[in-house]
């Protein structure tokens, strides 16, 4: 058996794409076209990739379950955002917080599934995002987590441990020492 390896999970939404303002309101991307992928993303996951991390992306997408967008619509978004960005696997929540999956962020479902999956190190993986949800997810499973500041989040409260503004700033932290992963 082959020894675990260390992974990034990713939340998509802020974090890899640009949120969709929708009036006042952030919000998720509900067509391929409104994917608009963050400045300075495909670099930064390339230069984590580059040391070694497996990238993992994991996403909460209740507008399927709410009945705003096709399961298949989103199938063809992350179909777009893995032409654009070199991750390994993506991950999605399909359910709404009346279903009280076990997927759903904050809960670590999707991380602990992709983990098997994939023989990640928890204890050795980073989980970045915009929101207190992602942070408590991290947590939850055991990853070192990584806020990434946004004007419309309020996640500073969830204890992160780190408050970064890009992705950028995130993977320099992960690439260097005490960080940086040895073989």
């Amino acid at each position: 058996m082959s020894a675990l390896r260390p992974a990034v999970f990713l939340d998509r939404d802020g974090v890899l794409n640009s949120i969709v303002w929708r009036g006042e309101t952030p919000a998720s991307p509900r067509s391929p076209d409104e994917l608009i992928i963050e400045p300075g993303a495909r670099e930064a996951l390339e230069a984590l990739k580059a040391a070694g991390y497996l990238l993992l992306v994991v996403t909460n997408q209740p507008d399927v379950a709410r009945g705003l967008m096709a399961g298949e619509t989103l199938d063809a978004i992350h179909d777009k955002l893995r032409a654009a960005l070199p991750v390994d696997a993506v991950a999605a929540c399909r359910h709404d917080n009346a279903d009280a999956c076990a997927c759903r962020k904050p809960k670590p479902g999707l991380v602990l599934d992709l983990a098997r999956e994939h023989g990640v190190d928890l204890s050795r993986s980073w989980l970045v995002g915009d929101q207190a949800r992602d942070v408590t997810c991290g947590q939850a499973a055991g990853c070192t987590t990584v806020l990434l500041d946004r004007p419309y989040n309020p996640g500073r409260e969830a204890g992160a441990d780190h408050t970064l503004e890009t992705l950028a700033q995130a993977a320099a932290l992960m690439t260097r020492a005490p960080y940086a992963l040895t073989a």
